[in-house]
Parts: structure tokens; C-alpha cells; sequence
């Protein structure tokens, strides 16, 4: 029970920390929608973001990885404790693993060569903006290594490559969601209220995979991921609409966020090739990380809040 609830608190803080990204853009395209769509955006989101791709999600990926016991057997595998079924996917949890952690690395590996940021670990010092081609460099020459230290295993050169694949179709329709998001703060994109909620949803859903991968680096268990990553969904879904402009100050949060999501990606491709790595330590890494950016975010909002309080001297 104490195992479960350390996974269920990391789950929560990873899946908050990585969605405010995704809570920052649907807050600027909600302020121009009309109560009703903003209404209709809660109801809609939480139930898709919530229960559709966060049940949906981890299901696909449990049946993919064992594909030979059926939708119904998948079911049973989430929500029941058959001993046959258990063995069967702890033995095939490297394919689960190795998939995720591919691209979870490019994730971060994306942000730290191709994203503006402000500097706050060592690496993000160090990799500059026009260092952005080695990403893809770096994208390749991970492929190719995963796939020479898992040929002993057709599946879990397939699960790498599937992950690689992934990411970068999500790339592009990140790409296009930027592209669409600046139209939309310059005022140059005209659409209805239904087309921005489709636009919101889309986006919503790519970032609903981002976490659900991420959730494998805590645990392999789909019932606390459903718990962890709904309740982090949730409290999004409230940061939206209620604080948003506040969090969006902590100017380091992402910086904690995408380095607990590389070493994440890192924990799990070498977990992925059965080296055993405790419980605690994804959890354990998340909220020390996010912690120190949090508080660093905070120690640099403290001069700007002092000069907005303190009197002028000239008044």
C-alpha cells in the first residue's frame, strides 16, 4: 500500500508538472471563447483527457505488448490480478519499457537542443540554441544503439523504433499546433468556437500521451496509472481555469519537468534490458527535481515582488 502510494504521488506531481505547457495554451485559447464553449471545453476535456485517453492509452499499449491475450485478457490484465497474465507481462515489460523511454529521451533531448528555456541545470547551460542539429544526430545515434543492444530480441527493437516513430509524428503535430497557437494570439486566425475546442482537444491528446508514457517509468500497474495520472489531469483541468497566470511565472518549472523526463526515459531503457531499479526512485527523482526548480522559480520571482510592494522612495 505505501509502494503504491509513493507511485500514485509521483504519477500526480509528473503529470501536473508536464501538463502546464498544455494548461498555459488552452488558457490563452479559452480566454476568446464564449462562456458556453468554455463550459462545454470542461465537461468535454475531462471526460476525454481524463477517462478516454488515459484508460484508452495504457490498454493499447498492454495489448500491443502482449497481443496474444486478446482485448478481453488485456481487460482482465488491467483491472484483475491473474497470476498466468501477470507472469506473462512481466516477462514482456521490456517492450513496454524500452518504447516509452525512446520517447520520453527524445523529449527531453527535443527541449534541450531545440526549445528556447531559461538556463537552470548544468545542461541546460551548455547546450545552446544553434547546437539544434545534433538533436537529430543524437535522435539517430540512439535508434541505432538500442537496436544493435536489442537484437537478441525482434519485439524490443520493434517497441525502440515504434517509440522513435511515435515521437516524431508527434513532432509534427506539435509543429503545426505552434503554427496554429501564434495565429491565434496575433488575432490572424478566424475559426468558431467548435473548431478551437477541436483544436484543444488534439492538442490535449498529445499531451495525454506524453504522460501516459512517462507513467511507465513509475510503474507497469494500468489501475495506478489511471489513478495518478486522472487526479494530475484533474488539477490541471483546475490550474487552467483558476491560476494559470501564476504558475506560468515559475519560470523554471519546465526545466524541472523535462530533466525528470530524460533521466525517466534513461531509467527505463536500461530498465528495459533487466536491470532492476527500485520503485521509489522515478518518484523520488521527480519531486526532487521539480522541488529545486520550483524553489528556484520562486527565490528568482522574490526581488520583482518586493519592488511591485514597496512604496516608491520618490513618492
Amino acid at each position: 500500500m505505501i509502494t503504491a502510494l509513493i507511485i500514485i504521488l509521483g504519477l500526480v506531481v509528473f503529470e501536473i508538472v508536464n501538463s502546464v505547457d498544455n494548461a498555459i495554451v488552452n488558457a490563452h485559447v479559452l480566454r476568446d471563447m464564449s462562456e458556453k464553449w468554455r463550459r462545454i471545453f470542461l465537461f468535454w476535456g475531462i471526460l476525454t483527457a481524463v477517462f478516454i485517453m488515459r484508460g484508452l492509452l495504457p490498454f493499447l499499449v498492454v495489448w500491443l505488448s502482449v497481443p496474444e491475450i486478446g482485448p478481453l485478457g488485456t481487460l482482465q490484465a488491467m483491472f484483475q490480478s491473474k497470476p498466468e497474465i501477470a507472469e506473462l507481462m512481466e516477462a514482456r515489460k521490456g517492450i513496454i519499457l524500452i518504447g516509452a523511454g525512446v520517447f520520453l529521451l527524445l523529449l527531453y533531448l527535443h527541449w534541450l537542443f531545440l526549445e528556447d528555456k531559461s538556463p537552470l541545470f548544468v545542461m541546460d547551460r551548455f547546450i545552446k540554441p544553434n547546437y539544434g542539429v545534433w538533436f537529430f544526430a543524437c535522435a539517430a545515434i540512439i535508434l541505432v544503439v538500442l537496436l544493435y543492444l536489442a537484437r537478441h530480441s525482434p519485439f524490443l527493437m520493434l517497441s525502440a523504433a515504434v517509440g522513435n516513430a511515435i515521437f516524431f509524428i508527434m513532432y509534427g503535430f506539435r509543429e503545426q499546433s505552434e503554427k496554429q497557437k501564434e495565429k491565434l494570439k496575433e488575432g490572424i486566425s478566424q475559426i468558431s468556437d467548435f473548431s478551437k475546442l477541436m483544436y484543444l482537444e488534439v492538442l490535449d491528446a498529445s499531451f495525454s500521451f506524453d504522460g501516459i508514457m512517462g507513467a511507465f517509468a513509475f510503474t507497469t500497474s494500468v489501475p495506478l496509472i489511471l489513478i495518478g495520472n486522472g487526479i494530475g489531469a484533474l488539477v490541471v483541468r483546475n490550474l487552467t481555469i483558476k491560476s494559470i497566470d501564476k504558475v506560468a511565472k515559475y519560470r523554471f518549472l519546465k526545466n524541472g519537468a523535462m530533466t525528470s523526463i530524460g533521466l525517466l526515459g534513461l531509467m527505463i531503457i536500461v530498465e528495459s534490458f533487466g536491470v532492476v531499479i527500485p520503485k521509489f526512485i522515478p518518484t523520488l527523482i521527480t519531486i526532487l527535481l521539480v522541488g529545486l526548480a520550483f524553489w528556484q522559480s520562486h527565490k528568482f520571482l522574490k526581488p520583482s515582488m518586493t519592488t511591485s510592494t514597496t512604496p516608491s522612495s520618490k513618492l
